[in-house]
């Protein structure tokens, strides 16, 4: 985010940075889970979950303007508004994917953002790509094209298309987050979850769920905004190639998640794309942070 900025390098703020980084990305592990245990339509839970995460990410971000005095604007303007939008319709494919697909496959696909938002940065803003990334990229479709390829004939192939079209969306978002550093990111996160709510609620009826439903649509919406200030305060803490290697750590909690809470096991060419995958974002997020580690390490010879 762009918002994002690490503030202190002792130990202890380390520790608790790393700590809440893993603990972000375990919860939000928790939504192909989620997804799957809910009777209801995509639209309505995004609608539910929107509603409480909008509540609770305002929450949130009034608390950190209050403790600030008051000097984070709440200002969107066109760009934050973009934002909002653009997350809104990412979030929608996102949850519509995992009724589709294996959770595992969204998840993996979905690991791929970093490097379709430097393919797109390439394309749309001349942003230079580092050749580490390209191979990296490349690999990663490769295991992409295994699991897509083994949707064929079944009913899978739609929401591994929609995943894919989630990650694009991710990445166009990540994009203009850099691009529109002057923008409240979280607070048009909040933004983002209330139009999910103001749709879900004039399309479908969010009420008419069962109580069961309910509470774990309260849960889901809760596990959102939970994991959006988990990150936001840890990633303050350390820095970005670390934040993104323990981020990456959300796709062997959602696989392990899916295998205790579901019982799901995808196929045998699912799990080849994606170790082929992992093998590919774990490695470039791993090489950045080891680079990161030893510039922090060397010593000062000025």
């Amino acid at each position: 985010m762009a918002d994002i900025k690490t503030t202190t390098d002792t130990p202890t703020d380390r520790t608790l940075g790393i700590i809440l980084v893993s603990s972000s990305a375990a919860v939000f592990a928790l939504t192909g889970v989620l997804t799957k245990s809910i009777h209801a339509d995509p639209l309505t839970i995004t609608c539910w979950r929107g509603f409480v995460g909008s509540i609770l990410i305002s929450l949130y971000v009034l608390w950190r303007r209050h403790r600030s005095g008051g000097q984070e604007s709440l200002r969107l303007g066109w760009r934050g508004w973009l934002l909002a939008v653009e997350g809104a319709l990412a979030s929608i494919a996102f949850i519509s994917a995992f009724k589709f697909t294996f959770v595992a496959n969204v998840a993996i696909i979905y690991a791929t953002a970093p490097f379709v938002t430097a393919l797109l940065a390439w394309v749309l803003t001349r942003e230079p790509f580092r050749l580490q990334t390209m191979v990296a990229a490349a690999v990663s479709l490769c295991g992409v094209a295994v699991m897509v390829w083994s949707g064929f004939g079944t009913g899978n192939l739609f929401g591994d298309g929609l995943a894919l079209l989630m990650t694009i969306g991710s990445a166009l978002y990540m994009i203009m987050v850099r691009a529109f550093r002057d923008t409240p990111v979280v607070w048009a996160g909040a933004v983002s979850a209330f139009l999910l709510f103001v749709l879900g609620w004039f399309i479908t009826d969010p009420l008419a769920v069962s109580p069961r439903d309910a509470v774990l649509l309260v849960t889901f919406g809760s596990c959102f905004a939970l994991s959006s200030i988990l990150w936001t305060e840890g990633a303050r803490l350390i820095p970005p190639a670390e934040s993104g290697l323990l981020g990456s750590a959300e796709v062997p909690f959602a696989i392990m998640f899916a295998f205790l809470f579901l019982t799901e096991i995808p196929p045998a060419a699912s799990m080849l794309g994606g170790a082929i995958m992992l093998c590919a974002v774990f490695a470039h997020a791993g090489r950045d942070w080891l680079l990161a580690r030893s510039r922090r390490t060397e010593p000062n010879l000025s």
